[in-house]
């Protein structure tokens, strides 16, 4: 039975792992997905697997066939990759779960052109990996796949999916565009919409430059259509264009909250939207300065700018005024159209879209700036709103030829998974491999379709290691999630993801002799950026969590005071290191809960496409764990965002960080809850957490996600494109 004409009743693995949900004697029968899992390797991977016993013969039919790209196995003697392969199938990986292999097999690993037959295993795929990321550096390689095959480190979706294989996307998750007031502008950022959806993940694009609906056009009769259609020609091209069929394209749009547009354009996103204006697969994202938090405090009225004639006021487009600290002189400035609304209302009617939608993701962009430690401006975010990087604007002229070429952003990401990094033999070791393999996506990303996100990445080198696993490392240890142990926890986590990638970086820019561009502006250069972990001395104090880092190096004041130095000296190669991604569907793969977030059941429930609901079992889950598994659609999440914010303080960009809430909310979570609401879940509830996230600075806020009383869930789309 070939992959193409596999028979849903003719397996037992389906059915097996449907069981897992059926409870035996009020219990989760967690063997049933044991047996699934037994039962797909008997009936689908081991029958339907075309891999030759000897390596070197499996490689030179996967070159010769155009599977695999030739050059990057040149690099290193065929001992040395014969050696690295039979240390891998040595480690004796093994999936833990049906979810985690049927995941693998059905998304990751190579098949035949005709589909029928799986030409890589787990090893497989990791060994390419290893060997394409480390550009020919055998010891690296070796540490590598030393790190993906006990699933310390996991690439981004594009770079684990891609890598080595002949016929192939990018290895870039997501990029970051920004448009002007221009149709030249306009016209190249759809253009650079389809590009960039064919050839590597989802595309975030910012709308805040773009002159408001009824603004006059100069030398043509008639108005401005504002955001929305070019809103709509964005939604099209991602639908038209994804990557080689692989994955669905995607795009988000950012609007800032002052835009005049703003209404409408959360509007467009709502079910009951008029069909020329309403957008269904584009993801929406608003950029909220301070002073919008200012207003609704106060109940005030807030003044909408027009950004062309803000432009000519100041001389840059829209997105980079800093609104919060020129408000005041905007709102006197005659020469400077502007509208007006009552804030509360503009934040109702984003409460009221999420309660509907999941939508609109929030960037606090004061907030966002005020920690950035790269001299420029950050204006946007991306389709998962974790990227956070300084840009520069383009100028074009009327042949879309470059009289100015700014910068844009492309995401190389990756993860680290928390319970198999903490067993590390050498977490500072395993960190390092990581930087140097993101690095290289860097390095070697050449996007030349689109000149501004090759021009960002040149000067930049960024990329964006993450974390995930949090709850399943907290519930393995029997720590409560959001408690004070696990804020500690989280802290020292991350302050050490800090450290080792800076330290990485300061190395690879002393042996380059390169940093990335105005490093010399930077507070990393002027030591600035280094004074919270002089004054503040980072190593855990809670008994249970020093326990829990035992063997680890935690670096103390004197360490941090030593990198202070070497950072200043030899300056950093990357520009940006840190940032949390959603991790979708290869958190499955990994065998644990996905990102920072608490997981959402004890079993969860996944609608697959034809082969219909999966269950995915909570990792590591026995009867020590079960009470420390608590869903998120059930905890306060105030203690979601404290944990966010514990780790916020050492990521220099940003992370997706959901909200879950239920429709009906448990009695007793919130304490505003009024007796007349009946548990109801209010817009009121949505302002309150975003207001308690702003204040504890988060940057962002990815999805709310609600699950319904018809056991139905909003705002639960899975972003594959940026996912880890």
């Amino acid at each position: 039975m070939s992959l193409n004409n596999i028979d849903i009743a003719q397996v037992s693995y389906f059915k097996l792992n449907n069981e897992l949900n059926i409870p035996i004697n009020g219990q989760i029968p967690l063997d049933k997905d044991q047996e699934a899992l037994a039962a797909f390797y008997q009936e689908n991977v081991h029958p339907n697997t075309k891999i030759a016993t000897d390596l070197k013969e499996h490689l030179t039919y996967l070159v010769d066939h155009g599977y695999w790209e030739g050059d990057f196995l040149e690099q290193y003697q065929p001992k040395f990759i014969a050696d690295l392969y039979q240390y891998l199938q040595d480690q004796h990986f093994e999936f833990h779960s049906f979810m985690a292999a049927y995941k693998f097999y059905n998304q990751y690993a190579l098949k035949t052109n005709d589909g029928n037959y799986y030409l890589e295993d787990y090893e497989l795929r990791v060994l390419a990996n290893a060997l394409y990321f480390s550009g020919g550096d055998a010891p690296l390689a070796q540490q590598l796949a030393d790190e993906m095959i006990h699933q310390r480190y996991q690439p981004a979706t594009p770079s684990f999916l891609n890598a080595g294989k002949k016929r192939r996307g990018e290895f870039v998750s997501c990029f970051l565009v920004q448009i002007t007031d221009d149709m030249n502008s306009i016209g190249r950022a759809i253009n650079s919409a389809l590009q960039l959806s064919r050839i590597g993940g989802g595309v975030g694009l910012t709308l805040s430059n773009l002159r408001e609906a009824g603004s006059p056009i100069k030398g043509v009769q008639g108005a401005s259509s504002g955001v929305l259609p070019v809103m709509k020609l964005l939604e099209d091209s991602f639908s038209y264009s994804n990557q080689l069929g692989q994955r669905q394209g995607a795009g988000a749009v950012y609007l800032n909250v002052f835009h005049p547009d703003i209404l409408d354009f959360l509007s467009a996103k709502k079910e009951n939207a008029d069909e020329k204006i309403r957008v269904k697969t584009l993801s929406l994202g608003i950029i909220v300065p301070d002073k919008f938090y200012e207003l609704v405090r106060a109940d005030q009225t807030m003044y909408l700018f027009s950004p062309y004639d803000v432009e000519r006021e100041y001389g840059q487009p829209f997105s980079y005024l800093d609104i919060t600290k020129e408000y005041d002189n905007l709102v006197a400035n005659p020469k400077i159209k502007k509208y007006q609304l009552p804030a509360r209302d503009v934040e109702l009617e984003i409460s009221k879209l999420q309660q509907e939608s999941g939508y609109p993701y929030i960037l606090n962009i004061d907030t966002a700036n005020r920690a950035n430690p790269v001299a420029g401006k950050v204006i946007m975010s991306n389709l998962c709103s974790e990227i956070l990087q300084v840009q520069t604007p383009s100028v074009l002229n009327d042949a879309q030829d470059f009289l100015k070429l700014g910068t844009d952003v492309s995401c190389n990401l990756g993860s680290t998974n928390i319970p198999n990094l903490m067993a590390s033999p050498d977490f500072g070791k395993s960190v390092r491999a990581m930087v140097r393999a993101l690095t290289f996506v860097s390095d070697h990303s050449q996007i030349d379709a689109v000149p501004t996100i090759k021009h960002g990445n040149e000067l930049s080198h960024a990329i964006g290691l993450g974390a995930m696993g949090l709850h399943t490392f907290l519930a393995m240890n029997q720590i409560r999630y959001g408690s004070p142990q696990a804020l500690e926890f989280t802290s020292t986590y991350f302050m050490l993801l800090n450290y080792w990638s800076l330290v990485e970086s300061n190395k690879l820019a002393s042996e380059r002799q390169e940093t990335f561009a105005n490093f010399s502006e930077s507070k990393y250069a002027d030591g600035s950026y280094f004074q919270p972990y002089l004054q503040k001395d980072f190593t855990p104090q809670d008994p249970r969590v020093q326990k829990l880092f035992a063997g680890i190096f935690i670096p103390t004041i004197k360490d941090w005071a030593q990198l202070q130095q070497d950072v200043q000296k030899d300056g950093l190669y990357n520009q940006n290191r840190l940032a949390v991604a959603p991790t979708g569907s290869i958190s499955y793969v990994n065998d644990t809960s996905a990102s920072l977030q608490p997981l959402t059941w004890l079993v969860e429930e996944r609608q697959e496409k034809k082969n219909g609901k999966l269950y995915f079992p909570a990792p590591h889950m026995n009867n020590e764990t079960i009470p420390f598994y608590k869903s998120a659609y059930d905890t306060d999440m105030r203690e979601v965002i404290d944990t966010y914010a514990a780790a916020q303080q050492h990521v220099d960009q940003g992370m997706s960080l959901t909200l879950f809430m239920r429709s009906q909310i448990p009695e007793g979570l919130y304490e505003w809850k009024t007796p007349d609401e009946e548990g109801k879940q209010t817009t009121r509830d949505l302002t309150i957490l975003r207001n308690y996230a702003y204040y504890h600075g988060i940057k962002s806020l990815y999805y709310v996600r609600t699950f319904t009383d018809n056991s139905g869930e909003i705002g639960v789309n899975e972003c594959e494109s940026c996912s880890i």
